[in-house]
């Protein structure tokens, strides 16, 4: 096939999608089916394993491609989440965020290796590289259940705000467990893996807060001073995301962590309380923005290497799916000051996705393809997809159900 052939079958495809959500708008958020699910579905039905009109290498010979996109759409996607809550909404809510990420992540990180080890029986090297690449919450299957009308009359705004933005925090975070797990796997030492460790979160933090606070300023001044019309400034976050990551890759420190707390300084600098009139755009720009990669990754998945994993494999998917998390929100209840009904909400719906596919690529980079690692990631990456998009409008109801008569949090 020629490859602008491959390349207009798939942004026909994403444009038919884009109609499709389009079209669907806010029913979709009624519907049994997300924004990623139908482009995974749709990737699958062109790709080679149906129709073959786009044809792909597997996932485990070739990574290059869907690594950037996923680096992009993650850029994107946290910058929303950043973009969607003010100051002082992380002034109350840091307590349980740094509970989230500096206790529930590595211990997600430790779940998963663990379940890898024992039901793959892959060397422990392979199980750290699935531990840590499958343990942050993504933002971008997290969105489809905590935005919209309908979660906002479900869910409680605590609860929305502690998945969002523990899931845009962590994307960046979990890079240092990312970077011990590869130390493990020999593609580095000890202290070079804590060294850039060091390096990258705070070159990051300081880049991304430099960046961030920067751009809001000049959004204010161009407003002030006439020089910023207001439909591009709608878009100006996204332009500023590209930014920051493209100059945090030069500079070689974490890209998304970079833009997150970029997001957040422009918040603080930049916006203030009328930024929740461009909240909505946020939102659709990041329904849009997951297609072309769910419809790569669809094309791509690695059917053959599937089947070599064996039950073994499918067990991995289902056992990390219930107990990668879950558990670890049940026993932080309290602490988190979670009722029941919030701990096993906030315990499903902590998926795994986007972010999994960027830092299973990015050990692939730095190490080497190990077929298994990536054949295992993708599998749950799948599962986490097609689950969570199945059981996010019936989740949200037994929420609200069990939590109109659950006592209040202890």
């Amino acid at each position: 096939m020629c490859p602008h052939m491959g390349i207009d079958i798939l942004l026909a495809t994403v444009g038919l999608l884009g109609v499709a959500v389009a079209a669907l708008s806010a029913k979709m958020r009624r519907l049994p089916i997300s924004e990623p699910l139908l482009g995974l579905i749709a990737g699958v039905l062109i790709g080679p394993a149906a129709l073959d009109a786009l044809q792909l290498p597997p996932i485990t010979e070739e990574t290059t491609l869907v690594h950037e996109v996923s680096r992009v759409l993650l850029a994107v996607s946290v910058m929303a989440v950043a973009l969607r809550y003010r100051a002082d909404v992380l002034k109350h809510l840091w307590r349980p965020l740094a509970l989230l990420l500096l206790v529930a992540m590595p211990g997600m990180a430790l779940v998963t290796g663990a379940l890898s080890w024992l039901l793959l029986a892959v060397p422990f090297a392979s199980a750290a590289l699935l531990g840590a690449a499958l343990c942050p919450t993504d933002p971008v299957l997290a969105s489809s259940v905590v935005t919209g009308e309908d979660a906002e009359r479900d869910l409680p705004a605590r609860n929305r705000q502690l998945l969002s933005l523990e899931s845009g925090a962590n994307d960046g975070l979990a890079l240092p467990l990312v970077l011990a797990a590869v130390a493990i796997a020999g593609g580095m030492s000890a202290g070079a893996a804590a060294l850039e460790s060091l390096w990258q979160v705070l070159g990051a933090v300081g880049f991304g807060a430099a960046a961030g606070f920067a751009g809001g300023k000049a959004l204010r001044w161009g407003e002030k001073y006439g020089a910023t019309d207001a439909a591009p400034a709608l878009f100006f976050t996204v332009v500023l995301a590209l930014g920051i990551l493209g100059v945090s890759g030069i500079l070689h420190v974490d890209g998304i962590l970079s833009v997150f707390v970029g997001g957040l300084l422009f918040n603080v600098a930049g916006t203030g309380a009328d930024r929740t009139a461009e909240v909505p755009i946020d939102e659709a720009i990041n329904r849009f923005a997951v297609l072309p990669l769910f419809v790569l990754l669809g094309a791509a998945l690695p059917w053959e290497a599937w089947t070599a994993l064996g039950w073994g494999g499918i067990g991995l998917a289902v056992a990390v799916l219930l107990l990668r998390r879950l558990p670890l929100l049940l026993l932080l209840r309290r602490p988190l000051t979670l009722t029941t009904p919030d701990a096993l909400y906030l315990g499903w719906f902590g998926p795994v996705g986007v972010s999994a596919l960027f830092y299973l690529t990015m050990e692939a980079d730095r190490l080497g393809i190990d077929e298994t690692v990536l054949a295992a990631g993708t599998l749950v990456l799948v599962a986490s997809t097609v689950a969570f998009g199945l059981t996010g409008v019936v989740g949200r109801a037994l929420y609200a159900k069990s939590a109109a008569s659950a006592p209040a949090a202890p």
